[in-house]
């Protein structure tokens, strides 16, 4: 069995076969600080070479599954000297690469138990999932537009294969909330249920997928996610690389006053973007 006893902010359970992992700072949401983000990106590898799990169950403690990035920090890095804010970045990148490529390279079964609101890096842990279960009046957004950064946590990877090309674009590029109503009517997710029957509902399948041909199972995941390797993760590592580049921009500075005093963001290139350029 893996020794989980040094997450921090992360309460793994093992029982007959279930690992049930919650990300536990319910006091901000269970918002990504620079630790809970980087336990996010070791916990799938941990579970892959634990004996006792064959299936992963993911969810967040309290009223929201993750609001993604902690705020404070990104606020702290504006004002690091070049050299720091590099060093921080090139971290922030290296991580948020690895939750996608390690949750796609986890042999096991991950379901997510959305119970609550989930936005950036915990949208990615959601919808990474291979089934994932959401509360029907649960909401969610890829917020990067709001915060005036390109989606590069998960969602160019992922949500044209879910949802296709049309509702992807319109969600991204917009960051328009989605609650989990829609988010089954167009694919992102696999099933939504009442509230309470969230993680109930998560168990069940995980029971199921436990006490299956685990061979089997584990070749079909493998196998199906042979379309993100081809496609997906190129689309992901280019998205996320450009993510990292806004962050450089005056736009997320911008962005991140909008969100601190609740108001509409005013983005510099609004007026100083020149023509395209391919």
């Amino acid at each position: 069995m893996a020794d989980y006893s040094g997450y921090q902010h992360l309460l793994v359970e093992v029982r007959e076969g279930v690992a049930l992992v919650t990300m536990n700072r319910p006091q901000v949401l269970n918002a990504t600080d620079a630790r809970l983000h980087w336990e996010l990106t070791q916990i799938w590898r941990d579970v892959d070479r634990d004996g006792e799990a064959r299936v992963a169950v993911v969810t967040g403690a309290g009223r929201a599954f993750s609001v993604g990035g902690d705020m404070a920090e990104f606020e702290q890095r504006l004002g690091m000297a070049k050299a720091e804010a590099f060093a921080a970045t090139l971290q922030t990148m290296r991580e948020a690469g690895a939750i996608v490529h390690n949750m796609i390279d986890c042999e096991k079964p991950i379901i997510s138990a959305i119970n609550g609101f989930a936005s950036g890096a915990g949208l990615a842990v959601a919808l990474m999932a291979d089934i994932s279960i959401i509360s029907e009046t649960a909401q969610f957004t890829d917020g990067h537009m709001r915060l005036g950064v390109a989606a590069g946590d998960h969602a160019a990877c992922i949500w044209p294969l879910l949802c296709g090309m049309a509702k992807a674009k319109l969600y991204l590029l917009t960051a328009d909330l989605v609650d989990g109503k829609e988010a089954e009517r167009i694919g992102l997710v696999s099933r939504d249920v009442p509230q309470e029957q969230v993680l109930p509902l998560a168990m069940e399948y995980a029971r199921k997928l436990a006490d299956g041909p685990q061979h089997a199972i584990r070749f079909t995941k493998r196998a199906l996610n042979q379309w993100l390797r081809l496609g997906g993760l190129a689309s992901f590592d280019y998205s996320l690389a450009l993510e990292m580049l806004n962050f450089l921009d005056v736009d997320m500075e911008a962005g991140m006053k909008a969100l601190r005093t609740k108001s509409a963001a005013q983005f510099p290139s609004v007026r100083t973007a020149g023509p395209s350029h391919t």
